[in-house]
């Protein structure tokens, strides 16, 4: 048994389990002032204040030993939770930097063998032990910024034997890491060298020879397509999203980043769990989106980094639509493991609230990838994965910007950043 006391905030998020907050709902975090928590065998078995727990642990401990950490002066929230990275690929592309800042866009740095199809020839040549090295550093810096939980796509293999090798990566880490890590087929992420000219020739290998490979051997929950102008269509995303639902596969979709293109009016059609970036969404995209409740998940650090124009967080908001928040991790347009980053550029570029903020990175982004009825809040029954923040209280997480305050991280009930620094396993 665990016994956390004396918390100076716990921003609880409780009672989102069935559905994601939507617009006003975005601003009610549960607090707690001085409270405490219980955990036994990884899961939480009292949430309340420091002296309704203590009387827990008097009539509950037994003979059981009892672990008494106080969280004094600490903010406690649930494990922040990442629904859009890309982490597991090989090289890096920090010499695409200079060639933005002479103004290049997205499109010009991939049409000239950059971006996605750079990426791409460096993982093809890695081997799948390479992956896993290069990735569990990633991972590590995640768990350092208190994210408990990461999507993880695919997409950087372009080919079948690549793609599977990507996916196989997740699950052996999902089983090795404590970061927990929920798989994503992307095969339509771009179009691959060897079917330039023919991206519907590629369409129907994603379709006919990838996605059934990856469900055959249950490598991924969900399927996801970049629906952009220079890479797949919306006829063409369609095809790939219902392809991947009849294999089981739930669909999630790269939409509107680089012009308005009807990436979200096809997430609504299709009931995609999210669609993701969204800076040129329409506003009727906004509109079917809140009434499919599909959720949003932005990504304002991609836009800080290619110097683009940021979602309208607001916009979507007021008009009910479900927000959640990830740092994209990728190795071209967001290289960062810092979601608490993240979320400060949330409050500065997007005018979210501090409490709008949590939200999206605990319990929405739960909902995002399929996981709140187990994580995302503190409450009793769910995995205990909790973050203790060195901050008097949930506002000064976005008033202390750009640094990590990250003190405590437990994931399933065991303690795996202690001081700010990874505990041996």
């Amino acid at each position: 048994m665990i016994y956390i006391h004396s918390a100076a905030q716990i921003a609880t998020l409780r009672g989102a389990s069935a559905k994601p907050k939507a617009g006003k709902e975005m601003e009610e975090l549960g607090l707690i002032e001085d409270g405490g928590i219980v955990i036994e065998d990884g899961i939480f078995t009292f949430v309340g204040s420091s002296e309704e727990a203590r009387r827990y642990v008097a009539e509950h401990s037994g003979n059981q030993e009892v672990t008494v950490l106080s969280a004094e002066g600490r903010t406690v929230t649930p494990g922040l939770i990442d629904p859009h990275t890309h982490i597991v690929f090989s090289g890096s592309r920090e010499f695409e930097l200079n060639l933005r800042l002479q103004g290049a866009k997205y499109m010009d740095i991939l049409n000239a063998g950059g971006g996605i199809l750079y990426t791409t020839e460096r993982t093809r040549e890695a081997a799948e032990e390479q992956l896993m090295a290069e990735t569990v550093k990633r991972l590590d810096r995640f768990l350092e910024y208190g994210v408990t939980t990461v999507e993880a796509k695919s997409g950087y293999g372009l080919r079948l034997e690549d793609e599977l090798k990507q996916l196989r990566v997740v699950r052996r880490l999902n089983a090795s890491h404590p970061v927990d890590l929920v798989p994503t087929f992307m095969g339509a992420h771009a179009v691959p060298v060897e079917y330039k000219g023919n991206a519907d020739a590629f369409v129907r290998t994603v379709i006919e020879d990838m996605i059934p490979a990856v469900a055959r051997e249950e490598l991924a929950e969900f399927c996801d397509v970049f629906c952009e102008e220079g890479a797949f269509t919306v006829n063409q995303s369609r095809d790939i999203l219902a392809a991947g639902q009849k294999w089981g596969l739930k669909p999630k979709i790269h939409a509107d980043e680089l012009v308005s293109y009807g990436g979200a009016e096809l997430a609504a059609e299709l009931g995609a769990v999210s669609a993701d970036h969204l800076l040129h969404v329409s506003e009727a995209g906004i509109q079917r989106m809140a009434e499919a409740g599909v959720i949003a998940v932005l990504l304002p650090g991609t836009a800080f980094f290619l110097m683009a124009q940021p979602a309208n967080a607001r916009a979507m908001i007021a008009a009910g639509v479900p927000v959640a928040l990830s740092t994209d991790r990728n190795p071209g347009s967001s290289p960062t493991e810092s979601l608490p980053f993240i979320m400060n550029l949330a409050c500065l570029t997007m005018r979210m609230t501090p409490a709008e903020v949590l939200a999206a990175c605990t319990i929405n982004a739960a909902h995002a990838i399929g996981r709140a009825a187990t994580i995302g809040s503190i409450e009793v029954g769910k995995q205990a994965d909790l973050v203790l923040f060195d901050a008097p209280n949930y506002l000064y997480l976005q008033y202390h910007y750009a640094v990590n305050l990250v003190d405590t991280v437990f994931k399933k009930g065991e303690v795996v950043i202690q001081n700010g620094r990874r505990v041996s396993a």
